[in-house]
């Protein structure tokens, strides 16, 4: 695994229970100011039953970006912890969002 996955992966697992972050600012906590989009790509590709927790990343507009199955099971991810989220995967990020250790 490389370096940037590797500080990619440590942010997230920093990420408390019942709260969330952008896929901006754990790129930037990481020191990838800018690499918002390689973060998504790499929460993409978690393999299924990985112990990241993925479903805790979401965008900087307070959506999830996920569709169809993928969508139904970030929002039942979060709803298992209290996260209130629509049923579109719309959340208040002023609520929820963890401002992390940077």
């Amino acid at each position: 695994m490389d370096d940037f996955s590797n500080q990619i992966y440590s942010q997230v697992y920093q990420i408390p229970f019942g709260r969330v972050s952008t896929y901006g600012d754990i790129a930037k906590f990481a020191g990838y100011p800018g690499y918002a989009r390689h973060v998504g790509r790499l929460m993409a590709t978690l393999p299924e039953g990985s112990t990241i927790p993925w479903h805790r990343v979401i965008n900087s507009q307070g959506r999830i970006s996920l569709t169809g199955e993928a969508l139904a099971r970030q929002i039942a991810a979060l709803r298992a912890e209290q996260v209130e989220v629509s049923d579109s995967g719309r959340l208040s990020l002023r609520y929820y969002r963890w401002q992390g250790h940077s």
